[in-house]
This record gives C-alpha cells, sequence and structure tokens, in this order.
C-alpha cells in the first residue's frame, strides 16, 4: 500500500489505497489572465498514468482499495452520458481486475460529449442508458441483482465518486495542498476554487483544509442542477467522511460546518452539461494565454467564477483544474 499524507498523520488507521497517480501536482501562478485576484493554479489535470487524470482518479485509488476490502469485483455507478467519472472508474477498475456496470441519463450533446460517449462505449463497462433520472432509479434494482456474482452485489458508487470512502481523496489532496504550502510552492490560499458536479472534491478539500490547519475558505462552483449541492449537503459529506475516518482509527475532531464553504450556481447555465458565454470565454482566454486547456462543463465554468469581479473572492485564489483526459 503506498504511503499517502492520511498515512502519515494516521499511522495506526486502516486506510487502504492503491496508486494511480504521482503527486505533487504542479501549482502555478496564472498570470496572463485579466483575474481581479491573485490567483494561482493546481493542475489537477496531471494527476494519473496513461489510462485517465484528474479528480476521479484520486477519488479511484481509495474506492479501488475499498472495493477490493469488501470483496466486491464489480462496480455500479451512475452519471450523464458524457460522464468523466463513469468512464474513468471503467478504465481503472478493469486495470484491477473490478468490472464496471453504468447507468447513464441524458445530458445536453455536444462535440465534447459525443467524444466522451465514444470513450465509454469502447471503455469495456456494461452501459446502460435511460432517458431520466427517474427511468434509473427504477432500473437500478434490476441492474444490481443482474451483475451480482456469488451471492454479493455489485460496490455501488453514487454519480462522481462522491462516498465518504471516494471524498478521502480530496482530504489527501487537501494534505498535499498544505505541504505546498510548508514548503513554500504556494502562498495559503484565502480563498480555494473547484467545480461542484456530485459534492465529494469539495468536502474532502473542507475536511483536509481542516485537518492541516489551513484558514482557507472553499468555493464550490456548482455546476450540476440534478443534485442537492449546497453548503449543507457538502458539508454533511464531509463529516460523514470524518465519521470514516474515525471509524477507521483515525482521530478526527469535526470543527467545520455550512459556514466554512459557499456552494454557489451563478455560473452552472440554463442545466448541467449546457455552455454558458462566460465559461466558453474563460476556456478560450485559458488556452490562448496561459496555454492550460479546461473543458466547458465542469473547469471553464470554475475559472468563469474566478474571472467574475462581482464574486468578490478573497485572494490568494487557488484554483484546482480538475479535468485530465488522456488520449
Amino acid at each position: 500500500m503506498p504511503e499517502t499524507f492520511l498515512a502519515r498523520r494516521f499511522p495506526t488507521a486502516d486506510l487502504p489505497s492503491v496508486r494511480l497517480g504521482t503527486g505533487p501536482t504542479p501549482v502555478r501562478r496564472l498570470d496572463a489572465l485579466d483575474l481581479p485576484v491573485e490567483t494561482w493554479l493546481k493542475d489537477e489535470g496531471t494527476y494519473g498514468d496513461r489510462l485517465w487524470g484528474g479528480n476521479k482518479v484520486r477519488k479511484l485509488e481509495w474506492i479501488v482499495a475499498e472495493a477490493h476490502r469488501r470483496r466486491r469485483d464489480t462496480l455500479f455507478t451512475v452519471g450523464g452520458i458524457g460522464t468523466h467519472w463513469g468512464l474513468a472508474a471503467a478504465l481503472h477498475g478493469r486495470e484491477h481486475g473490478l468490472r464496471t456496470v453504468l447507468g447513464l441519463v441524458h445530458q445536453p450533446v455536444d462535440d465534447h460529449v459525443r467524444d466522451q460517449t465514444r470513450r465509454i462505449d469502447a471503455s469495456g463497462a456494461h452501459v446502460h442508458r435511460y432517458p431520466s433520472v427517474r427511468r434509473l432509479k427504477l432500473a437500478a434494482p434490476y441492474l444490481l441483482a443482474r451483475y451480482s456474482r456469488r451471492g454479493r452485489l455489485p460496490y455501488y458508487l453514487p454519480a462522481g465518486g462522491s462516498s465518504p470512502v471516494g471524498t478521502l481523496g480530496y482530504v489527501e489532496t487537501a494534505l498535499e495542498i498544505a505541504d505546498q504550502v510548508r514548503t513554500g510552492e504556494l502562498p495559503e490560499p484565502a480563498t480555494v476554487v473547484t467545480a461542484v458536479g456530485s459534492g465529494g472534491t469539495t468536502a474532502g478539500l473542507l475536511l483536509g483544509l481542516r485537518l492541516a490547519g489551513l484558514r482557507s475558505r472553499v468555493l464550490g462552483v456548482v455546476v450540476n442542477d440534478a443534485l442537492p449541492l449546497d453548503a449543507v449537503s457538502i458539508s454533511a459529506l464531509a463529516r460523514s467522511t470524518a465519521e470514516l475516518l474515525r471509524s477507521r482509527g483515525a482521530d478526527v475532531p469535526t470543527t467545520f460546518g455550512p459556514s466554512d464553504l459557499d456552494a454557489r450556481s451563478d455560473w452552472l447555465g440554463a442545466t448541467y452539461g449546457a455552455p454558458t458565454p462566460e465559461g466558453e470565454a474563460a476556456r478560450v482566454a485559458a488556452l490562448e494565454r496561459e496555454g492550460l486547456e479546461l473543458e466547458p462543463v465542469y473547469t471553464a465554468k470554475a475559472l468563469a467564477a474566478v474571472s467574475d469581479r462581482s464574486a468578490g473572492l478573497e485572494g490568494p485564489v487557488l484554483l484546482l483544474q480538475t479535468h485530465g483526459p488522456r488520449d
């Protein structure tokens, strides 16, 4: 089992993980963009091996190990038809002896989503598509029964892998950020900004930053209107993750709540996956001025929030670039 920041902090805790990427991910100041506040980038897109990168891989390091811990051989998870998470789960699960079943629902279709669906179809996952969340919920018991093996149900994972186990990936990342502050690579951020598609990344950051003793406030830029993703629900996931750590032998205080983060949908657009003019402008500017490739569903909207002078963000800001496809 690889050494992690969590293992160093809690050496006697039962916290299995597998290594799917190499950290720390690089940080740099964004100087070429006309941003209203000093902004640094942590490029999580570089995290991962040849299969897939980004925040999904951080979560899978803990989820894959937990599946083996529970003696499960099948992952069952859900998302939109262009899900980044589902593709990452299928690719990395296959590499670690796990088959993946995907229950997918419709989302607005553009070239990015079409590319994703082609990758998903080629991933080896068992894919089932439905026109609505309601239809998927009705089908879920059938899928769980169909893909059971030797009396064991598939290991169910919510959208984005945002279970308490998956959220450990961003508790770990927050401790990595704290180490980069300690070594002088990064100033202590007043605000950490990330896109919110299912809540796990934001919840893990909230818990991990408090464990590390940093005062940084988290802004979650909500890009998904199909899930409850307000400060109350995200902080509840962070508390559930703290309870998981305690149940595994880690001494974790609960010293945070909904008032410790912001979750804002100002930059969402019409619905999940729908492009916005602000997101597209941010995406183009990032590529032309910083050589930074963002995608339109999550990361471009997060940069649009940082670019918005009316957001009133306190600096320095640390923006997480969380998307990391591999060709």
